[in-house]
């Protein structure tokens, strides 16, 4: 009889960044980078929410709102750390760089983070949201049916986004950006598999991960078109307005959606979840082990994860259970054998614990 594998909630969540990855949990996180000289970096701070503490953070659909809002803040300061290691170790400061920190006694580096997170969430709105819709309203020539209009419109919204995806998966910066995706997912699954946190672990672990950010941006397209399905407007100022007011409203409901996918294993959760997986065969790749090292470093800089396996599976690590090329030993939980993965099952993959090998060698 095939054996149950065992999943936990670990809470710990993270992006990829230029060479390293970035992990948090609760209001701590740390940026661990592979800096050129082959040496890993880590940075480790504190951040609090816009809301946390407040009452806001416990009402279902409002708090996602600030979830996004810190993630998008804390994801900026994550890239702006990697992206220093690798700039030039002696440039001196532009005559804009001087003029900004003159004006803002010393906060022009904020300022050009604040400014840069306002354009590219300008650009997403437009190319995200606003072009979409352009897009379906010349199709009004050939489909009067409003409810299918905007049922074009969401396609086409998901459409772009692959596009986007695909054409930018090609640069050798994201491809490894992608590559750190993986090992950021990898890292996670391992421990909340119940496994020591090792190179070896980590490496057959799964690289898909229903709490992922790639999932999260697809349920915010499908909760769109749901919405826009229902609301509707005669005017087109109004009708462009609303797709940018209920941002804030779509996010807030696509996050308790995933939330719930990553606390629940049912069918019904599973089955909802699958698009974001298979969206995640795309948005990570197969990383090698240098840089799960730096997965591991992140995660250990902010997580105690020896402690949430005895919390959580109820056993203590033994030192000897570190050492990646020693033996074959494996974990109770471990007994599965690869040879059970289908790797055209999508959730299965997800819930694998072992790494499919027909797509290691495929990437």
């Amino acid at each position: 009889m095939k054996k149950k594998k065992i999943g936990h909630y670990s809470g710990i969540g993270g992006q990829a960044v230029l060479e390293g990855v970035m992990m948090r949990n609760k209001d701590m996180y740390s940026v661990a980078v592979r800096k050129p000289d082959g040496e890993i970096e880590v940075e480790i701070d504190e951040y609090h929410g816009i809301a946390s503490g407040s009452l806001l953070m416990r009402i279902p659909f409002v708090r996602g709102i600030f979830v996004f809002i810190d993630s998008l803040a804390i994801g900026m300061k994550a890239l702006n750390f990697s992206s220093s290691l690798y700039g030039e170790e002696d440039a001196k400061p532009t005559k804009a760089d001087l003029f900004l920190d003159r004006i803002s006694k010393g906060h022009g580096e904020k300022i050009v983070e604040a400014i840069t997170m306002v354009i590219s969430f300008a650009l997403a709105i437009g190319i995200f949201v606003l072009l979409p819709y352009f897009i379906a309203d010349v199709l009004t020539v050939y489909i009067r049916n409003a409810s299918l209009l905007s049922l074009v419109e969401g396609i086409v919204r998901i459409l772009i986004f692959i596009l986007y995806i695909l054409l930018i998966s090609r640069m050798r910066d994201i491809h490894r950006l992608f590559c750190y995706h993986g090992a950021e997912h990898k890292c996670i699954n391992c421990i909340e598999k119940g496994r020591p946190l090792t190179v070896k672990n980590a490496m057959r672990s799964s690289r898909l991960h229903k709490r992922c950010g790639s999932s999260f941006i697809l349920f915010v397209m499908f909760v769109s078109i749901v919405l826009f399905f229902f609301i509707r407007v005669q005017s087109l100022p109004m009708r462009l307005l609303l797709r940018i007011l209920l941002i804030p409203v779509i996010s807030g409901i696509s996050y308790e959606i995933i939330r719930l996918a990553g606390r629940s294993d049912n069918p019904f959760v599973n089955a909802i979840s699958a698009p974001g997986l298979w969206l995640q065969r795309l948005t990570t790749k197969e990383p090698d082990e240098t840089m799960i090292e730096v997965g591991i470093k992140a995660v250990e800089a902010v997580f105690d994860w020896k402690a949430y396996l005895k919390d959580s599976f109820g056993y203590e690590i033994d030192d000897s259970w570190l050492e990646d090329e020693t033996g074959d030993e494996e974990l109770p939980e471990d007994e599965e054998s690869s040879e059970d993965v289908n790797i055209d099952e999508i959730l299965k993959e997800a819930e694998e614990e072992d790494a499919d090998p027909a797509e290691k060698s495929a990437e």
